[in-house]
């Protein structure tokens, strides 16, 4: 491997041709589990890491102020990921530039986006903090599929809520391909994990929410009414694939409600009920 050489303005450049590179372990067909899970001794590492995948992700999660510790990228794609850096004020972070064969030996899939990066993990924030200035919040409770997760995400950042509170058994946010899915929205919008329901409804009740909860049951409303009266502060609960709430989530709403539908359809995917149910509440 030669030597780094800076870019102009920017960052490093470090061109290889071989995997030995210490630094590159990040990278090294690393699972998201493990990324969570890596802890090490040196700052900013304690949380673990998540790979940002492609510039638009990249450039949002500068934004959001996360912390990059290096930038994978095909060569036509140096120049971008470089400038990106230099601008968001981290020069000195290294980009590892190779052919993509060799990039895909690294991590195992092809770098179809141009570039990846290794990012630290941010500390989430407490969920109490969130809440006191929202006043409509997405609860995602056990949705296992991280494609879901995104959209989720994604539709809660174009159509307008405040923060989204994620339940212990659902997947993680900052899975590679919920970010992307999510067009990099998971790197915006205000998220945290919660406790289950025995700690999130008394908190959610203790900021003023009124729970909704999307399901199917004999006394749910119809998301037609209930939009005409949505409460000041809500909070949208969504369920996971196939099996929808659990009975605990549904116990603690406030109202359940259901999306009207025809031909004998009963419901939608998840992340597409959410954008409808958000889209109502938001008018």
């Amino acid at each position: 491997m030669p030597p780094q050489a800076p870019a102009p303005g920017g960052s490093p450049v470090v061109r290889i041709d071989t995997l030995a590179d210490p630094r590159l372990a990040d990278y090294a067909h690393a699972t998201d589990v493990a990324l969570k899970n890596a802890r090490r001794s040196e700052p900013g590492r304690e949380n673990g890491l998540y790979l940002a995948e492609s510039l638009l992700v990249l450039q949002r999660a500068l934004r959001a102020g996360h912390v990059p510790r290096s930038v994978l990228a095909l060569g036509t794609s140096e120049r971008e990921a470089v400038e990106t850096l230099a601008v968001a004020g981290h020069p000195e972070v290294p980009v590892f530039v190779g052919p993509g064969e060799l990039l895909a030996e690294l991590t195992g899939y092809l770098l179809h986006r141009g570039l990846i990066a290794a990012m630290n993990r941010p500390p989430l924030p407490d969920p109490a903090a969130l809440l006191e200035r929202a006043r409509r919040v997405v609860v995602i409770e056990n949705v296992v599929d991280p494609t879901n997760v995104g959209a989720i995400f994604r539709s809660a950042g174009a159509i307008g809520a405040d923060a989204v509170l994620v339940t212990p058994r659902c997947s993680d946010p900052f899975y590679r391909r919920a970010i992307r899915v999510s067009m990099g929205t998971v790197l915006q919008v205000p998220w945290t994990r919660t406790g289950e329901w025995p700690e999130l409804s008394p908190l959610l009740r203790e900021h003023g929410f009124h729970t909704a909860a999307l399901a199917l049951t004999p006394d749910a409303v119809s998301l037609r009414d209930f939009e005409t009266r949505v409460p000041e502060r809500l909070a949208l609960v969504l369920g996971a694939e196939g099996g929808g709430l659990t009975t605990e989530a549904i116990a603690a709403a406030d109202t359940v409600v259901q999306i009207p539908m025809l031909h004998g359809i009963d419901s939608l995917n998840v992340a597409a009920a959410s954008a409808v149910a958000l889209w109502a509440v938001s008018r």
